[in-house]
């Protein structure tokens, strides 16, 4: 694995930006450090099987909490993503390498041998791929199927905004049991935040899979404390909701090095709760809002709860 301390490397569109000031992380924002025979037996799975993941690549907080239990979110289609957006720390470039066809099955290998009942699985961006990796993300979904059939899948994708239309349906078909695919921020901080993006298209995504399959879970998340207000914020909500969209995550951003993405403050536990209440008041299923939440912290337990509350829903 690269050193994730050198942006040069790692972020070489970044290089030449100005640093900006990172400030110290209040109190509710404080982690320990990774540890214990948990998260060395996960890291071991992880370096035997030769696989990714999003957990040490994107610097996540809680890392340490979720590999000590044996949850580990797998990146696939290499550490290389084609996009270079300003929050992200996913290493940046050309990726050098073709996809790994034998990568599904040792993804599907970890799954088993971690017991996992539920798994979330991401990617880089590969706009390189005719089809984004939608055949790829298909052949991971069917290889876990096989080895661990009783298994719930999440999966996390790409926005697929260079690929007709097939390869949404072709991951769809493959039927996880959640699709992800996170909005991040605000429209009017694309231009900054996500350039290689477009927030109606990452919207439409969503609403085209309930489309397709109407059972099918959705998921999508924002960071806040990027520069937005809570008037956009509700306004994301609503455009969510719009595209039936059934669980959200909010969390704070947290600047990976001094080149990325200015933080603009850090979002209270206060204002996280009142999100979260507003958003089950606009029809959610299912709502994360807290200042560690990320995509796939604690999803096991959030899937249980979200099938939950579409069962009681619909006993109504």
């Amino acid at each position: 694995m690269r050193d994730l301390n050198i942006p040069a490397e790692r972020h070489p569109e970044k290089a030449h930006k100005p640093d900006n000031a990172q400030p110290k992380k209040p109190s509710w924002i404080r982690v320990k450090a990774p540890g214990g025979p948990g998260y060395a037996n996960t890291r071991k799975i992880m370096r035997d099987n030769n696989l990714v993941t999003v957990c040490e690549q994107a610097g996540c907080p809680n890392v340490g909490e979720c590999w000590s239990q044996g949850h580990a979110t797998m990146m696939i289609m290499g550490e290389v993503c084609t996009r270079a957006c300003t929050f992200c720390n996913i290493a940046t470039g050309k990726p050098p390498e073709s996809l790994d066809v034998f990568e599904p099955g040792r993804v599907a290998d970890a799954v088993k041998k971690l017991g996992l009942n539920h798994v979330v699985i991401t990617s880089v961006d590969r706009d390189d791929v005719k089809d984004g990796g939608a055949e790829h993300f298909a052949q991971t979904i069917r290889a876990i199927r096989r080895q661990s059939p009783n298994t719930t899948i999440e999966i996390l994708t790409p926005d697929f905004i260079k690929c007709d239309a097939s390869a949404l349906e072709t991951v769809v078909a493959a039927k996880p049991d959640v699709f992800n695919h996170n909005l991040e921020t605000v429209p009017g901080l694309y231009p900054e935040v996500r350039p290689g993006a477009r927030y109606f298209h990452s919207l439409r995504l969503l609403q085209r899979v309930k489309e397709l399959d109407p059972s099918m879970f959705t998921k999508s998340g924002m960071m806040v404390g990027l520069g937005e207000d809570r008037q956009a914020v509700m306004q994301v909500m609503d455009d969510m909701r719009a595209a039936d969209i059934d669980f959200l995550t909010i969390g704070q951003y947290l600047q990976p090095t001094p080149k990325h993405h200015v933080l603009d403050r850090f979002v209270t536990p206060e204002e996280f709760a009142a999100y979260e209440k507003a958003a089950y008041g606009k029809g959610f299923l299912m709502v994360s809002a807290t200042p560690l939440t990320r995509s796939s912290y604690h999803a096991g337990d959030d899937f249980a709860q979200l099938r939950d509350a579409r069962n009681k829903t619909l006993a109504k």
